[in-house]
């Protein structure tokens, strides 16, 4: 008899054996770091002092999301430390008296600091714990994750949040996917909290004090991802040419991986497609200038796709979103992702066959009524608790550091 195995469970197969492979190599990996720490002294540079409150950023553009949370906490004279691997976060100079911030180096070197901290408390948007380098410490209390992105929970790599303590969400669809991959994988139900989405607050508060932006030609945001699967790597430089015969102005702004992982690619379309009064590539750290400044966005699965529609209320246009979901726990799930509902309502799809009639798919887009409507329902799915983010967060972070201490002390006197 021949075993036969389908090519799905094939591929979800092989990524759970490269995990394995992986998972045991960091394990080897940490236990040589742990050693070399032990051996050179680390003994003393551990604190014994225990962090109420620490916050781990592994890139400096979470400081937007962190940012609103810590001034909320800072108001209440909550002390954190914040974390971060980016020497350069914006993090490190912030105004905020009870918010102490610290690099704690980049990769691996963040990561081994991590695994040995002492904290009641950590707070993060890193997927990944438990999975390959990023450890629980045994001297931290508990985990919690917070989401950058308005969509997906499951768009995380496999396993991303399952060994989370808990979870602050924004929708009920995020919670519905949580449950049904613990019950599959046989987790235990982790805390999920709904919160809101505290940056996209800051940024439509940001956008309500300033305004739209002044008159001004219409304007083109193309913004795609970086991969295989994304806008560049599909149609090539053939979409900026022909978003260059409607007329508009364009403006394109690639994700910043790409500048490093698709160099050659990006150097070639910039040489092609140089800069001119139509045309103009933006690499700014902050977007929200440029998304307030464009009347419609141009881009795949990243998450600016919602940032753009939700907050600042304009339409979009999507390319194929069924891209290869095998390394994903979104590939686990029995239901189709909610994003695939959430698109036709706020934008159209760009494919190959409508890209000659690109000026059209735009016209229709910033012209139909029902985008509007539709941008209030999956707005009212995904982003619960509006402008409450912050100090919904900040409630729950000191009602757990309460609850977890309390019992501390609990044990101490029976002891």
């Amino acid at each position: 008899m021949t075993l036969y195995i389908d090519p799905g469970t094939g591929s979800m197969l092989f990524t759970v054996l490269l995990g394995l492979i992986g998972a045991a190599v960091y394990s080897l990996r940490m236990l040589v770091i742990k050693l070399r720490f032990m051996l050179n002294g680390g003994k003393a540079e551990l604190s014994t002092k225990k962090i109420p409150l620490a916050i781990f950023a592994d890139d400096k553009r979470y400081w937007s999301i962190f940012d609103p949370i810590c001034r909320e906490l800072d108001r209440r004279g909550v002390d954190v430390v914040y974390m971060t691997a980016s020497p350069d976060d914006p993090g490190l100079n912030n105004p905020y008296p009870h918010v102490k911030a610290e690099f704690i180096g980049a990769g691996n070197k963040a990561f081994s600091k991590l695994n040995f901290l002492n904290a009641t408390i950590v707070f993060s948007t890193t997927p990944g714990l438990d999975v390959y380098q990023w450890k629980r410490s045994r001297n931290v209390d508990y985990y919690i994750h917070i989401f950058h992105t308005a969509g997906e929970v499951t768009r995380y790599r496999m396993f991303g949040i399952d060994y989370y303590d808990a979870l602050l969400i924004a929708g009920d669809h995020q919670e519905r996917d949580i449950r049904e991959l613990e019950e599959l994988r046989g987790l235990p139900p982790k805390e999920i909290v709904k919160v809101g989405i505290p940056f996209m607050d800051e940024m439509a508060a940001r956008l309500a004090a300033v305004g739209p932006a002044p008159a001004h030609p219409r304007t083109v945001l193309l913004a795609p991802t970086w991969g295989p699967s994304a806008i560049f790597k599909v149609h090539g430089g053939k979409i900026i040419e022909k978003l260059l015969e409607t007329g508009y102005h364009v403006i394109i702004r690639p994700h910043p991986q790409s500048f490093s992982s698709e160099k050659e690619m990006l150097d070639q379309l910039m040489k092609e497609y140089p800069e001119s009064e139509q045309l103009e590539w933006n690499r700014d750290t902050d977007n929200f200038e440029v998304l307030r400044r464009s009347d419609i966005l141009i881009s795949d699965f990243s998450g600016v796709v919602f940032d753009f529609s939700l907050i600042y209320d304009k339409p979009v246009i999507y390319t194929d979103p069924n891209f290869n979901l095998a390394p994903y726990d979104a590939w686990f799930l029995s239901h189709p992702l909610w994003t695939l509902s959430a698109l036709p309502r706020i934008g159209r799809e760009l494919n190959m066959e409508n890209l000659s009639n690109i000026k059209e798919l735009i016209d229709s887009c910033l012209e139909d009524s029902r985008y509007a409507s539709g941008r209030k329902e999956v707005r009212e799915e995904t982003w619960a608790y509006m402008s409450e983010g912050a100090v919904r967060s900040a409630d729950y972070l000191m009602a757990k550091y309460e609850e977890l201490t309390r019992t501390e002390d609990e044990r101490g006197e029976k002891k």
